[in-house]
């Protein structure tokens, strides 16, 4: 089931403090951005976190589900986005204080991603 129009404005609303937040569709789900960077999925109007090494263990203790994941070529792909805590859903603060420490993930992917400069 493709994300809906009233949860994917609930969500724009209430992470809006990160930054400037948009809402993509893509493959079935949603991708949610700060500035360009994804942070977050939606899939069924379940909201995905992204998770690294630095906040994963948050994701453990609030007993989150394991990452969205898929299967290729036989093998399960792993995508580091998580589901964020329910409760969230009804806590303004606790989501964005989930949400942003997701772009800190997402940011932090995305360097090591882009090639050094050259000098």
């Amino acid at each position: 089931m493709p994300t809906t129009d009233s949860f994917a404005a609930f969500l724009c609303e209430e992470l809006a403090p990160l930054g400037h937040v948009t809402l993509r569709r893509m493959f079935g789900k949603a991708g949610i951005f700060c500035d360009g960077v994804m942070f977050g999925l939606v899939s069924d109007d379940l909201l995905y976190l992204r998770v690294d090494d630095d906040n994963r263990e948050a994701f453990h203790e609030a007993a989150s589900r394991p990452p969205l994941s898929y299967e290729k070529n036989g093998a399960r792909i792993d995508l580091a986005f998580w589901q964020a805590p329910e409760r969230l859903m009804d806590d303004p603060e606790g989501l964005l204080a989930w949400a942003r420490s997701a772009l800190g993930a997402a940011r932090r992917v995305a360097a090591k991603r882009r090639p050094a400069r050259r000098r």
